[in-house]
């Protein structure tokens, strides 16, 4: 079996090997219990969330939330490079800005494995003076209710009679 497992590395070239060849990197967005995972490789410039172009996301009055790293930066550094979101979890309001996160977080970590060190940091200062929730995840995360009242701190109204 050694020799058989031997002879088709040999033959094939192992998945690691065939990564290397591909230009990609991969982060994460997260925003409360959704999970934004960005797929980043080189490309002609699409983007696409689940599937569907990043024009159709929804809610509609959030759109421009997730447009916010692709306005910021200018539309000619995302021209290189095809990125791919899967996002889960959450609310629609947490999906959008764990996606706009994801986005942003992959183009800064191309453009540090694959581009060049300058230029990054250039992204992540623009990134970093407009909103540091682009790059940073928020660290909130709802507190669970208790015995005694209707939430997590409020308590039932006390009477004595």
């Amino acid at each position: 079996t050694d020799r058989s497992f031997r002879l088709r590395t040999v033959l094939n070239p192992t998945m690691a090997e065939a990564a290397r060849k591909i230009r990609a990197v991969q982060s994460f967005g997260r925003k409360k219990t959704a999970v934004a995972v960005a797929y980043c490789k080189a490309g002609q410039g699409t983007i696409k969330v689940n599937g569907s172009p990043i024009e159709l996301v929804e809610p509609e009055t959030l759109r421009y939330k997730v447009f916010e790293p692709v306005l910021l930066l200018g539309q000619q550094r995302f021209a290189g490079v095809d990125i791919r979101v899967r996002v889960s979890g959450g609310g629609h309001v947490s999906q959008i800005y764990a996606i706009r996160q994801a986005i942003a977080k992959s183009l800064v970590a191309y453009y540090q494995k694959f581009v060049d060190e300058a230029s990054k940091r250039e992204i992540k200062e623009i990134l970093l003076s407009y909103d540091r929730s682009l790059l940073v995840a928020d660290p909130r995360r709802m507190e669970p209710k208790k015995f005694g009242g209707r939430g997590a701190r409020s308590r039932f109204q006390k009477s004595y009679r």
